[in-house]
């Protein structure tokens, strides 16, 4: 049997090594190329033509969900899984929306990163068990903002409520962000209009809420 192509995408080194030695030792799969870059990526699938793409959804400047679509159109045999340090299931949404069959988080086990693998080769999606557990929550959760309305916020503005949830104040996401204070506001202003939520306290309790 053939073995299973893969393309590891992803702007941290260690990640890409430790991935492709555990791959290559499994006789089922042989990464043919690593990128740490968007752009290349797509140039890889292009010519590679991998069965899977391992991508990671938080890269600049060509970010995974940039990446995802230009490779589906470029290379529409290839299966991309995202890959994200964010459990929040607007991400997941999003990657699939784009043409990704699957989703895993940096939390996920390296069983379930191979069940992601084996599953969308075979044509089915894959969510992993982490995203799925807060969806889960979700539709238990009474007088909460529906979860499609997160789809309505851009990749910025789920940057920003990441940051919030880790406490940070908005000079100090304008800091890491590398965006202007006056700039961070109006994120902030917007993310609460499309969440209908009145204040920042609001906010964080949707926030605590969705298990973001």
């Amino acid at each position: 049997m053939s073995k299973i192509t893969i393309l590891l995408v992803d702007d941290h080194r260690l990640i890409r090594d430790s991935w492709s030695f555990i791959l290559n030792s499994d006789p089922r799969f042989e990464v043919v190329a690593e990128t740490s870059s968007g752009e290349d990526a797509i140039e890889l699938a292009k010519s590679k033509k991998p069965d899977i793409v391992l991508m990671d959804v938080n890269m600049t400047p060509v970010n995974g969900f940039d990446a995802t679509k230009q490779i589906r159109k470029f290379s529409p045999g290839s299966k991309v899984i995202g890959v994200s340090m964010h459990s929040m299931p607007a991400y997941a949404k999003r990657m699939l929306q784009l043409g990704a069959m699957g989703y895993v988080t940096k939390n996920s086990p390296k069983d379930e990163m191979i069940t992601a693998i084996l599953e969308v080769h075979d044509g089915r999606k894959y969510i992993c068990d982490e995203v799925k557990n807060i969806l889960a929550q979700q539709e238990l959760d009474e007088g909460i903002p529906a979860s499609t309305d997160m789809n309505n916020l851009s990749r910025r503005e789920l940057d920003i409520i990441q940051l919030i949830k880790e406490g940070l104040s908005s000079k100090e996401i304008a800091l890491q962000l590398d965006i202007s204070l006056k700039t961070v506001e109006v994120h902030r202003y917007n993310i609460l209009k499309k969440l209908n939520l009145r204040n920042t306290a609001a906010l964080v309790n949707f926030i605590n809420a969705q298990g973001l």
